[in-house]
């Protein structure tokens, strides 16, 4: 997590959509259901979480979410990276009864880096039914659990602005 950041209590998440009257859903890569877990530690939880999509492989995203292969393909932007964040919150949102998503895919290492897409780099996603949609790019330091969990509380940070409550 950046320094500039609190942590975000995954209740103050649900209370802040519940409160809303919105349902979440999640899309997940490198985080591999870590914000979802995250939502559903809390009881009761399954009146706004509405269902989480772990899509680790290129297929997944595209047979799971309707993420555009030409997207993750070799002359697209890759799978880390802004378009297909989106894509992924995207298709959480056709693909589910939420009425808003998050998404992760990034590279969490400790191998898979390049100068390009760096161990660290975290491309996230938002969409909300009816067509709003938003992402953000962060760079995490650490090793691959601290980076992971640090994606996955950006990712409640992000669904709480995404819904209209505090900013992190």
């Amino acid at each position: 997590m950046n320094p500039e950041e609190r942590p975000i209590d995954p209740a103050y998440v649900l209370q802040t959509a519940r409160q809303a009257g919105f349902t979440i859903a999640t899309a997940e890569s490198c985080t591999g259901g870590m914000v979802a877990a995250a939502l559903t530690d809390i009881a009761g939880s399954s009146d706004v979480f509405e269902r989480g999509f772990v899509t680790y492989s290129n297929e997944a995203k595209a047979e799971l979410l309707g993420v555009d292969p030409a997207l993750t393909g070799p002359d697209g932007p890759g799978a880390v990276s802004e378009p297909v964040a989106r894509a992924m919150a995207e298709g959480a949102v056709r693909r589910s009864r939420a009425d808003i998503a998050v998404s992760v895919t990034g590279v969490a290492g400790p191998g898979g880096g390049s100068a390009e897409k760096p161990v660290g780099l975290v491309h996230f996603g938002w969409s909300a039914r009816g067509g709003a949609t938003g992402a953000d790019r962060r760079i995490f330091a650490g090793d691959r659990h601290g980076i992971r969990t640090a994606a996955t509380q950006h990712a409640l940070a992000l669904l709480v602005r995404a819904i209209g409550g505090r900013k992190s």
